[in-house]
């Protein structure tokens, strides 16, 4: 069933060298262990650890996500308060998230949860805190497209309703 909720993945290819380095690692260790063709479980080791890094470090912001494409706008938001305060608390996780998460977004995670706040507030029709917190995003991350965009989108609308 596909989602009618639109989801924005940018992806930094620089990532996918540390990410090689990781599958190399796992390859060597199932080399290591014996295995006649290694490449295999290396492939399915590599997949299950991003699944599991990503399911339990990144857990509020997976929630989140859940339940916005469930249209759970409100019930969305703590979660990604959570997920926000959790990679803000460590900076560390979200810098090198292509090794410690196995992810290739461009977005970090605290972006990614600042935007998805955003969304949900304009989705719940709280236009103040959607932009108070679109513009939290800009003064943090300037270059930020998805907050720019929808910026430009309720001042147009504004626009267009006076």
């Amino acid at each position: 069933m596909a989602s009618n909720v639109p989801v924005v993945k940018q992806i930094a290819w620089i990532s996918i060298l540390p990410q090689m380095v990781v599958l190399g690692l796992i390859l060597t260790v199932c080399y290591l262990a014996g295995f006649t063709n290694p490449v295999f479980p290396a492939f399915g080791g590599y997949l299950l650890l991003g699944y599991v890094l990503r399911a339990v470090v990144a857990s509020d912001q997976r929630k989140g996500m859940q339940l916005v494409k469930k249209h759970d706008y409100a019930g969305a938001i703590p979660f990604f308060e959570s997920s926000y305060k959790f990679f803000t608390n460590n900076p560390w996780v979200d810098k090198y998230r292509y090794v410690t998460l196995l992810n290739s977004s461009a977005m970090d995670y605290r972006e990614m949860a600042l935007c998805n706040i955003a969304f949900c507030y304009s989705q719940i029709g709280d236009g103040l805190k959607a932009r108070a917190y679109y513009k939290q995003v800009l003064k943090v991350y300037p270059n930020n497209g998805l907050a720019q965009t929808a910026l430009r989108m309720m001042e147009s609308v504004e626009k267009a309703v006076e």
